[in-house]
């Protein structure tokens, strides 16, 4: 299986659970964290799949750097505004700031460049042995 191909399947499976977790989960602490770190993840997956070749820190820290960037374009009304005329808007843009989320974007996407790792060692070994 090609990296893209794995990013793309990754990227179905993580998307979903949000959407899921989304509509099915009670707003609590708990599911606002779990949702921002799917989003992490998901940005970094579909990192990976624009760019399968890029190294792997430079994936995590564009990942970061668009996650604090949504977060910090919270502090403005133009999410809020943009979700109102397009609801859809919220879940990529998100609608108020939130200072934990910084902490959760960072720490999920160190775990998805560690999960990354793993499977790219994974792969290589079994391309190694054929």
């Amino acid at each position: 299986m090609t990296r893209r191909l794995a990013a793309v399947l990754a990227l179905a499976v993580v998307v979903a659970a949000g959407l899921a977790g989304h509509r099915l989960m009670p707003s609590s602490v708990a599911s606002d964290v779990a949702g921002d770190a799917l989003y992490a993840v998901a940005v970094y997956t579909g990192l990976v799949l624009l760019l399968p070749r890029a190294r792997p820190l430079l994936l995590a820290a564009g990942a970061a750097a668009w996650c604090v960037a949504v977060e910090l374009l919270q502090l403005t009304v133009l999410p809020i505004t943009l979700a109102e005329r397009m609801p859809v808007a919220a879940l990529v843009l998100g609608s108020g700031f939130d200072a934990r989320d910084l902490v959760v974007y960072v720490l999920a996407v160190v775990s998805a460049l560690g999960v990354d790792g793993v499977v790219t060692r994974v792969r290589a070994r079994r391309a190694e042995t054929g």
